[in-house]
């Protein structure tokens, strides 16, 4: 916020208006050092709710301190008004979606010489982060996917995509290296795939295992089931590709063999993709 603070002082002017995405606490900071300075933010992916995640109070004081709201949903949108009472709310879909097809994803081979993963073995992708509302139940969850991820390895080869910078992340990671130690090479950890490889990795694989937002907003674009974990989305619109479980293992297990009987392939819509969505919000930002 200081570091902001001393850029928008003596920049602040350049600028008409300032996008801004999602909910993440750097963006917040960046966001309300802009306040005092009377800047104009436009807040893409506004009116969101995560239950199990502190991201719900920075993604909404970011729609507060906004003068354009761009959304994803009808939802969103209703839920943006109900905090701002604006004028100025848009439904563009997610943005996200737009970008994939622009994106050259790597081929198995290309993956196997980026990442030494081979993804012509049928793989699950992981990506599990904390739920950083209840917090002291993250031990517990963490001994869960370690139990699952086990389980199913015996028939998949499974990629963990390490988790990020949240409340007690680093308990997942120590709990998902010593898994890596006992596995015999069927467990994987990747610290950064990048957009290009992650997405790539998403494309190649038979399905996902998580509680992140990209199994939410992206994975029906692929045609990919996704079992997602707990709370940290819940409150998100969903496609019909996402099975919720807790954080159990007999509940998780039976929503791998229901995606087994559905032959791993997702034939709906992602209800996240507005065709236009792009260029409603260039031509909006310009009007505004």
């Amino acid at each position: 916020m200081m570091k902001f603070a001393e850029f928008w002082k003596n920049y602040g002017n350049n600028f008409d208006i300032i996008l801004c995405l999602g909910d993440r606490f750097e963006m917040f900071g960046a966001v309300y050092a802009g306040v005092p300075f009377g800047i104009k933010f436009a807040h893409i992916h506004g009116g969101e709710t995560t239950l199990g995640a502190i991201d719900n109070t920075y993604r909404h004081a970011i729609s507060l301190a906004s003068h354009l709201h761009f959304v994803s949903t009808e939802e969103y949108k209703d839920r943006v008004w109900e905090l701002t009472k604006s004028n100025n709310i848009y439904i563009s879909g997610s943005i996200s979606l737009h970008n994939l097809g622009n994106i050259e994803l790597f081929s198995v081979s290309e993956m196997i010489d980026r990442f030494s993963i081979d993804f012509s073995v049928q793989t699950v992708l992981v990506t599990v982060h904390p739920e950083t509302i209840d917090s002291k139940s993250n031990k517990k969850y963490a001994n869960v996917c370690a139990n699952i991820f086990k389980e199913i390895s015996d028939r998949y080869q499974v990629v963990i995509t390490m988790p990020n910078a949240d409340t007690k992340g680093s308990l997942y990671r120590s709990m998902f290296i010593e898994l890596q130690k006992s596995s015999n090479g069927k467990i994987i950890l990747i610290e950064n795939f990048g957009t290009q490889g992650y997405f790539s990795a998403m494309k190649l694989s038979k399905f996902l295992i998580g509680n992140t937002s990209s199994g939410i907003i992206e994975a029906a674009t692929f045609n990919k089931y996704v079992i997602n974990l707990g709370d940290r989305q819940k409150g998100r619109d969903r496609s019909e590709n996402v099975i919720d479980c807790p954080f159990e293992l007999n509940p998780i297990l039976g929503a791998v063999g229901i995606i087994e009987s559905k032959e791993f392939t997702f034939t709906g819509v992602n209800i996240y993709y507005r065709e236009d969505g792009l260029e409603r919000i260039v031509e909006l930002v310009q009007e505004f």
